[in-house]
């Protein structure tokens, strides 16, 4: 593990850099070991937002766009993250999430009065008013939202050409949909452990030719670097707070109050790694160059 003394402290911190580096982060948490149990599924109307046409092997096909309170909202993501996602698009195993329930076909007719097939897709109430204002983020989300549909029901639509009805919001009638109910918590005497920080790791100069790996660590409640143990190794980062006493000096403290232990995707040079805490936006910036 690399010796914690690569860990410095930075007092100021530029307004703009702080306030990219918060629209960086992104809600990600460690897989568990083993997935939680779905919740009851409960029937839920939802409200008309937007129609969309689209075509499907040259017949019309429309998403009907609506919205719920009870499907929970996605993580946040800074513009230039979505100009990434619309140019690489995660694939299934992707990293970023847009929780969504997609509706069974049925069958309506168009102005003309001919045949056609609609789907009805729910988000979340307070996302989906982020669609209205942000173009870039519905331009995203129907392309995710279009390749759901494509999979689940075997149909190419396509994602090109589409465009957003002006003048109708839903197309046929508003069906319940099964939704997850959110899990409730459970009352209980003592505290659970900590949420994980949030955080983010990216690839410089770029995922194709990655030459150094940049971890940013949200740390809202962590004052200065004098409160925490960083460890690096080539294939693991682990993020501690040392015990009373400043016992980090004499070996890492215990893992079992880890704030973060992140597995790297590459290898990287321990001995050439360094990290700076800032204290205005309380973001952890480690930088690990990768091992030639």
């Amino acid at each position: 593990m690399a010796d914690p003394s690569l860990l410095s402290a930075e007092l100021e911190a530029d307004e703009e850099e702080e306030a990219a580096l918060r629209r960086l982060l992104l809600q990600v948490t460690p897989d568990p070991e083993e997935p939680p149990r779905p919740g009851p599924a409960r029937a839920v109307t939802p409200q008309p937002g937007l129609c969309v046409k689209t075509r499907a092997g040259g017949n019309k096909v429309f998403v009907n766009v609506c919205h719920s309170p009870e499907v929970p909202p996605p993580p946040p993501v800074s513009p230039p993250g979505l100009q990434r996602l619309l140019r690489e698009p995660p694939g299934p195993d992707g990293g970023f999430r847009i929780p969504m329930s997609l509706g069974e076909p049925h069958a309506e007719l168009d102005r003309g009065g001919r045949g056609c097939t609609a789907y009805d897709v729910v988000v979340n109430s307070g996302f989906f008013r982020t669609l209205q204002a942000d173009p870039l983020y519905l331009e995203f989300f129907l392309t995710v939202a279009m390749e759901g549909l494509s999979e689940k029901y075997g149909v190419e639509l396509e994602l090109t050409g589409w465009r957003v009805l002006q003048n109708r919001k839903f197309l046929g009638s508003i069906s319940a949909q099964n939704i997850r109910a959110r899990p409730r918590p459970h009352i209980q005497e003592l505290p659970g452990p900590p949420d994980p920080p949030q955080f983010v790791v990216v690839a410089e100069p770029s995922a194709q030719d990655p030459q150094v790996l940049q971890a940013r660590v949200h740390l809202p409640q962590v004052e200065g670097a004098g409160s925490l143990w960083l460890g690096l190794s080539e294939e693991r980062l682990l993020l501690l707070r040392p015990p009373p006493g400043g016992a980090a000096a004499e070996g890492p403290p215990g893992r079992q109050g880890a704030l973060l232990e992140l597995g790297l995707p590459l290898p990287a040079d321990p001995a050439r790694c360094r990290a700076r805490f800032r204290r205005r936006s309380k973001v952890l910036t480690v930088t690990m160059p990768l091992r030639v």
